[in-house]
């Protein structure tokens, strides 16, 4: 690896240790419909977002509150504050199409039609709101 590149994962290595972020991995739900959730939510503060989530009904909802409720406590476990006082929002949620599971299923005359079965990708950050900008 040269200097550059070492250097340059050395910097992300520093920034995602003041990121508070979670990732949910090859959810199987198609992209678009984790998208429509995930668009109720983007930039809403998190207890307003949690509230929004337990009582929509998608079935997308439940998977994001809980990778919600996951970077919360990575929240919690990096600072050692709670994250109650510290006046959080959902700076970014990203939604990124994942493998498809290809199945055939059978049409009439002798012919097959494909089935995807799509799953994604979801990225939640925070942010707090009261950050110092230099």
């Amino acid at each position: 690896m040269g200097a550059r590149k070492r250097e340059k994962a050395e910097e992300r290595r520093e920034q995602k240790k003041t990121m508070f972020f979670a990732k949910l991995n090859d959810c199987p739900t198609s992209p678009r419909k984790m998208r429509l959730v995930a668009d109720l939510v983007r930039g809403k503060k998190v207890d307003q977002a949690s509230a929004i989530l337990q009582f929509s009904k998608k079935e997308a909802s439940l998977k994001i509150d809980k990778l919600l409720r996951s970077a919360l406590a990575n929240y919690e476990q990096k600072t050692g504050e709670s994250w109650e006082e510290a006046n959080l929002f959902i700076k970014e949620i990203r939604v990124d199409g994942a493998g498809m599971l290809k199945r055939i299923q059978p049409a009439p005359q002798g012919r097959a039609h494909r089935i995807r079965k799509r799953s994604n990708h979801v990225t939640l950050v925070l942010d707090t709101e009261n950050k110092d900008i230099n």
